[in-house]
């Protein structure tokens, strides 16, 4: 503080103790046993407090999260063009498939046809691509709000809440991590249900 008193926390720790040591004389032994643990437990959370304040989060913040969304990012762009490479492979496999006999191209558009159903991958990992960066940015903004609050700075004021979403957005959650997902059991029972 500008003046040279101490932070409040310290004024209102020194009070509660002055007014403690005043009935130091009063305490039972239970109520003595149970002022040390409080005064335990506020030493540990006056020292995590202190440790948080002194995190440095900048590589974090600053370095190390955007540099792995950056790098997911690069990771969906070149699945992308690696997809689209393989798809137009596929379209002149096709337009071959009349210049061979009739059993090779059946084979060939046997071999296109999974090939293509393959590509979904790009579609499916992007998504989940999209879920961590989101996550690692919620745990930036997390970080930072943290350490604000620990050193007695003003948090950083979130990113804007995303946009409304439609029912089917709500419902619309992208491919699930096994045993996540909604059962082909479930979904028969819904769509029973409105029979």
């Amino acid at each position: 503080m500008p003046d040279g008193s101490p932070p409040e926390d310290d004024r209102i720790e020194a009070a509660v103790r002055a007014v403690l040591v005043s009935m130091a004389g009063d305490l039972t032994v239970k109520e003595a046993t149970l002022l040390a643990e409080l005064e335990g437990l506020g030493r540990t959370i006056a020292r995590a407090k202190a440790e948080i304040a002194q995190l440095s989060v900048d590589d974090i913040t600053g370095a190390h999260i955007p540099s792995a969304t950056d790098e997911l990012d690069a990771i969906v762009d070149h699945t992308a063009q690696a997809t689209n490479e393989i798809l137009d492979c596929c379209e002149v496999l096709e337009r071959l498939q009349a210049e061979v006999p009739e059993a090779a191209a059946t084979a060939l558009q046997g071999a296109v046809t999974r090939i293509y159903e393959a590509c979904s991958f790009q579609d499916i990992t992007g998504q989940r691509i999209g879920k961590v960066v989101a996550a690692l940015k919620a745990i930036e903004q997390r970080v930072e709000a943290a350490v604000a609050n620990a050193s007695g700075r003003s948090a950083p004021v979130p990113a804007a809440a995303a946009a409304a979403r439609t029912e089917g957005e709500e419902l619309a959650n992208g491919p699930q991590l096994p045993g996540g997902a909604t059962s082909q059991a479930e979904i028969d029972r819904l769509l029973a249900s409105f029979d």
